[in-house]
């Protein structure tokens, strides 16, 4: 009886994770430019004499949905999407560089340009910082131009040019913080064909309606799986009443 409720509480256990991935992806349906979580399971069988038919779940990994999100225009200056593949780069934790599609950018206390999850945005020539300025723009090359504070308006300064690359999706993943890098996480060369939409942000990927769907499978699922579980105690309980009524 066992390996029945071996084969029903590893559905159960694999349908709590499921549910698990399917709600933090949800959660993050209006973050800019996410991309949902996926994770990946296999049958094992557990090890010693006798035990060979008793079945579990084990988690063999997790990866992204890579696949661009939709293009959302809301005219300012500084909200910017790449039009395509590619992705921005960010100065991760320990220096490590991050890949993100995240553009909703802005000025923090220290002149750093940063998106709207505070992640520091990377240029060509390192962490993109601004002195005091009057106005900025940011050209679909990726150009960071301003007019310095107290210059004529046409007195327009190129600072430097956004880091954007276009790595093999294979080698990309997501990190226990759920950052996406590189596998090797060494540095990537620029990629001078992408190009951004201004005044645009690319909405996540994750697609609301089907999580929903999705949650409530997974419910009723666990739902089942528990019930398996129920009726083998009460065939247990059976045998075990058959048994004493034998002796």
């Amino acid at each position: 009886m066992d390996r029945f409720v071996y084969i029903a509480a590893a559905g159960a256990r694999q349908t709590q994770l499921a549910q698990a991935v399917n709600a933090h992806n949800l959660a993050n349906a209006s973050t800019t430019g996410f991309k949902q979580d996926l994770i990946s399971a296999e049958t094992l069988y557990v090890n010693g004499s006798g035990q060979s038919t008793r079945a579990y779940n084990m988690v063999t990994g997790s990866a992204a949905d890579l696949g661009q999100g939709t293009l959302q225009q809301t005219g300012r200056d500084l909200d910017i999407a790449i039009n395509g593949p590619g992705w921005f780069v960010f100065q991760g934790e320990g220096g490590v560089e991050g890949l993100t599609r995240r553009g909703d950018l802005r000025i923090d206390e220290f002149g750093q340009l940063v998106n709207g999850a505070g992640q520091i945005m990377m240029g060509e020539a390192g962490p993109v910082a601004l002195p005091p300025f009057s106005n900025i723009t940011i050209g679909s090359d990726g150009t960071v131009s301003i007019v310095p504070l107290g210059e004529a308006p046409n007195a327009v300064a190129v600072l430097d040019r956004l880091k954007l690359v276009n790595p093999p999706e294979s080698i990309i993943r997501k990190d226990s913080a759920g950052e996406l890098q590189t596998i090797d996480g060494e540095p990537l060369f620029s990629d001078a064909t992408l190009r951004l939409v201004t005044g645009t942000l690319e909405a996540s990927n994750v697609n609301s309606i089907s999580a929903m769907v999705r949650m409530i499978e997974l419910s009723r699922e666990f739902e089942q799986h528990m019930k398996m579980v129920q009726v083998g105690e009460e065939l247990d309980t059976s045998s075990a009443s058959l048994m004493r009524m034998q002796t």
